[in-house]
């Protein structure tokens, strides 16, 4: 198989990003094509082997990965790939080897055309060097050996199928409109990879490629739609503890007394808030990202058309069985969040209208409080003000008496006592509207600031 790489061999021809019509072309338009018509499965042809591996690993090992791919390519002598290319094919001779590099993951597949005597007994894994297999990084998610056996032999017995998988439970269906019979036991055997075996019976090249590809991607997404559920099993026994919390916190709201009570219980409302929208954060990628990868696991089995082989379970339906219990769980647990944040929200929000309202009557009360301090200041300013008047008026009348005394003492001849006693209504009044038209003036002065 020639070699190939889709995405950015330079051999491919990147056209005049301007010549059309003197319209300026969308920068990644030629990029964007060429990822829509790259090829996502292998030419294949019966008989045929398979091995294929899904490691977990963060996109930082991108560039590692790539610099693996071409120290392997070194190695057969032939070309490696473009530093920037995510998928790349290539003939090593012995075998052929198939890498993609996906967000969260990385896939590498080793297959080779050819005869072969047992199924699974010699797998083209066994070509590929031990010590680059051991230097891939990442987890390894998922391991699968697919042997595409030819036409020409017979169809296997079920007694032949027991010897070749572990388990008596073994799973199949005629596929691809009866063009190929497909056989596994969904058991991670003693080599640490699944198997699943395929008769050819009409097969073409590309259909096979595609039917392998299918069976690869169903193995592959079922694994990563089942990664939050370890996860989600350990948080059930928490949300029935956050459930009973909420239940405690608003069964409390009815006994409080105080301001100070219900500040606390909103205390801890928010605290539990809080503490759920962590968990939220935590798990809504991964279950968004689950439910994405069980839709993908259904729309592959849709396509692979299973027509039903007397005495087996067909994958549809060990898939419905087992998979759909777990992504119900994960469904599950992602309402019971989303109810629980909405409860404890809801409570808040009532709580809070009820810390408002006391609040809101403590402030009445409080200026109502204020205003008769004013009313009663008010009264004894008036009180102050009233005795002001008397007692200027006093030291006013003392003055005009020591003038009076003063001139008589002087020769003039003035009765002090009687002219005292005339002035006294003169000099009250007389400070009585004077203080009255300071305060008037003090009043106009503080309503203009």
């Amino acid at each position: 198989m020639n070699t190939l790489n889709r995405l950015s061999q330079p051999e491919i021809e990147t056209p005049q990003t301007n010549a059309l019509l003197g319209i300026p072309e969308y920068q990644d338009r030629q990029a964007l094509n060429i990822e829509l018509n790259a090829d996502v499965f292998e030419m294949l042809t019966a008989p045929a082997q398979v091995s294929h591996l899904v490691l977990l690993s963060d996109r930082q090992y991108v560039d590692q990965e790539r610099q693996l791919i071409t120290k392997l390519c070194d190695l057969y002598g032939v070309t490696p790939p473009h530093n920037h290319t995510n998928i790349f094919s290539v003939d090593l001779g012995v075998f052929n080897l198939r890498w993609e590099r996906h967000t969260e993951y990385s896939i590498y597949m080793v297959y080779r055309n050819g005869p072969f005597d047992v199924p699974f007994a010699q797998t083209v894994i066994s070509l590929v060097p031990d010590e680059w297999l051991a230097s891939l990084p990442g987890e390894l998610l998922s391991a699968t050996h697919i042997t595409l056996d030819d036409r020409s032999n017979a169809k296997r017995s079920l007694t032949e199928l027991a010897s070749l998988f572990i388990t008596d439970t073994i799973i199949g269906s005629k596929v691809a409109a009866g063009s190929a019979s497909v056989w596994s036991d969904n058991q991670i055997h003693a080599d640490g990879f699944g198997r699943i075996l395929i008769h050819d019976e009409t097969l073409r090249n590309r259909q096979a490629g595609r039917l392998v590809q299918r069976l690869l991607e169903i193995e592959t997404y079922r694994l990563l739609a089942m990664l939050p559920v370890p996860m989600i099993r350990q948080m059930i026994p928490q949300l029935a503890h956050f459930d009973q919390r909420l239940a405690a916190l608003t069964a409390s709201n009815e006994n409080q007394i105080s301001i100070e009570d219900e500040q606390q219980l909103l205390e801890g409302l928010t605290k539990l808030a809080s503490e759920i929208e962590q968990i939220s954060a935590q798990t809504s990628h991964r279950l968004n990202s689950s439910r994405v990868y069980y839709d993908i696991v259904k729309q592959r089995i849709a396509e692979l058309r299973e027509e039903r082989i007397e005495g087996l379970q067909m994958l549809q339906e060990f898939i419905e069985q087992h998979l759909s219990s777990a992504m119900g769980t994960c469904e599950l647990v992602h309402s019971k969040l989303e109810t629980l944040s909405l409860r404890v929200a809801r409570a808040s929000a009532l709580l809070r209208t009820r810390v408002d309202v006391s609040m809101e009557a403590q402030i009445r009360d409080l200026l109502k409080s204020m205003d008769r301090r004013a009313h009663m200041q008010l009264r004894l300013q008036e009180t102050v003000e009233g005795l002001s008047v008397v007692v200027l008026s006093y030291y006013l009348l003392g003055i005009v008496g020591y003038g009076l005394k003063a001139g008589k003492a002087a020769g003039m001849d003035v009765n002090v006592d009687l002219i005292t006693g005339l002035a006294i209504p003169v000099v009250v009044l007389g400070v009585f509207f004077v203080v009255r038209g300071l305060r008037r003036l003090v009043g106009k002065t503080q309503q203009h600031k």
